[in-house]
C-alpha cells in the first residue's frame, strides 16, 4: 500500500457513462467517472457546477481531432482530471471511497489503476496545436455537411408534417432553450425579457430542466426526450417527441411509462431544428435561441460532423431567429 500525500483528493465515486445523467446526482463530496471522448465544454461546466472533487475519465478526455477546450476549462477551474484508461467501470464501484493523488487510483486504501492526470500547461500546449491545424476538421466538417443536404432538404421545402399544437404560437415571440455553451447564463440574462415579453417558453430535451430550474414553466417541451428531467415532463409542458424520419421514436416509450400523452413528429436534423421549424411554421413573430450550436467547435464537440439541418433550418427561418445574446445586449437585466 502506497502512502498518500498531502495533495491526495478522497470523494465518493459516482460512475456514469453518459455524463448528462451523471450530473444530475452528482455532489461537492464525489468523485466522477466517467467514459466521456473528447469531454466538451458543456459538460466540463456541468461538472464544474456540481463541485465534484475530481473526475476520472474511461476515454481519452481529448483525441486531438478538433480543438476541444472541455478538458483545459475543467482543470483550470480547479477540478483534477485524470484519463484512467476504459477499465475503470470494472475496477470502480458506484460508492466506492475513492483517493486520487496524481494518477494513481486507489480504492480503500488500494491501488486499482495508474491514470494519467491532465496538465493546464499540457492542454494549452495541446489546444493550441489543435487549433492550428482546424483546417483538416473543417474540410470533413464541410463534405459532410454537403453530402447530408440533399437527404434533409424537407427541412427547407417545408414538407415536414408538423403535428397540431394546443399551444399558439401565431403572433407570439418564442424562447427555445437548449442544453448547450451558457445556456443557463443566458437564460438567467434574459429574465427582464421574460417578465415583461411573456414569451412561450420550449425546452429541447435538457434545456426543459434549465427552464425549470430557474422557476419558470416550459409549454413545450421537445426532443427524443433522453435527457429531460422528469420534473420538467411532469410541469403540464405540451410533450412532442422527436423521431426518426422513419417514425420510430424510442422517446415515446419513456412517456409511455410515465403515463403522459403527447405528440410525435418525425424529422430529420435535430430536436433544435425541429423546434425552430415548429414555432417558425405555427406563425411567431420572434424565436429567441438560447444555448443552440452556431459554429465549427460546438458542433465538433457535440460529435456532429455536418450541419446541413442547422443550415437549412436557419436558411428557412431567416430574421425571425436571434440569438439570447443579442437580445440580452438590446434588452438589458434591471
Amino acid at each position: 500500500m502506497a502512502t498518500a500525500t498531502a495533495a491526495a483528493i478522497r470523494g465518493t465515486a459516482r460512475l456514469g457513462r453518459r455524463t448528462k445523467e451523471l450530473v444530475k446526482r452528482l455532489g461537492s463530496g464525489d468523485i466522477a467517472v466517467i467514459d466521456h471522448r473528447n469531454l466538451d465544454r458543456i459538460a466540463a461546466e456541468e461538472l464544474i457546477a456540481c463541485g465534484v472533487r475530481a473526475t476520472l475519465n474511461a476515454a481519452p478526455s481529448s483525441d486531438g481531432s478538433y480543438p476541444n477546450t472541455g478538458p483545459l476549462a475543467l482543470v483550470r477551474s480547479g477540478v483534477p482530471l485524470v484519463d484512467g484508461g476504459p477499465e475503470l467501470f470494472d475496477l470502480i464501484d458506484d460508492g466506492d471511497r475513492l483517493e486520487v493523488d496524481g494518477g494513481r487510483i486507489s480504492v480503500d486504501g488500494a491501488i486499482v489503476a495508474e491514470g494519467r492526470p491532465l496538465r493546464v500547461d499540457e492542454l494549452a500546449h495541446d489546444l493550441d496545436t489543435q487549433r492550428a491545424r482546424i483546417d483538416e476538421a473543417l474540410r470533413d466538417f464541410t463534405e459532410n455537411t454537403l453530402a447530408h443536404l440533399r437527404e434533409e432538404a424537407g427541412l427547407l421545402s417545408g414538407t415536414i408534417d408538423l403535428p397540431e399544437t394546443r399551444t399558439r404560437f401565431r403572433d407570439r415571440h418564442v424562447l427555445i432553450v437548449v442544453r448547450g455553451t451558457d445556456h443557463v447564463r443566458d437564460l438567467r440574462a434574459l429574465r427582464s425579457y421574460i417578465e415583461d415579453v411573456n414569451p412561450i417558453l420550449v425546452g429541447v430535451d435538457g434545456g426543459a430542466d434549465a427552464i425549470v430550474n430557474e422557476g419558470l414553466h416550459p409549454d413545450v417541451v421537445l426532443g427524443d426526450m433522453d435527457s429531460a428531467g422528469e420534473t420538467a415532463l411532469r410541469s403540464g409542458a405540451e410533450l412532442i417527441v422527436h423521431a426518426y424520419p422513419d417514425g420510430e421514436a424510442p422517446g415515446s416509450e419513456r412517456l409511455r411509462r410515465l403515463a403522459l400523452s403527447h405528440t410525435v413528429v418525425p424529422a430529420a436534423g435535430t430536436s433544435q431544428d425541429v423546434a425552430m421549424l415548429l414555432a417558425h411554421e405555427k406563425g411567431a413573430s420572434l424565436i429567441v435561441s438560447v444555448g443552440a450550436h452556431f459554429n465549427l467547435v460546438e458542433f465538433l464537440e457535440r460529435r456532429r460532423g455536418g450541419m446541413s439541418s442547422t443550415f437549412l433550418t436557419r436558411l428557412r427561418i431567416g430574421e425571425t431567429l436571434v440569438d439570447a445574446k443579442g437580445v440580452s445586449h438590446l434588452y438589458p437585466a434591471r
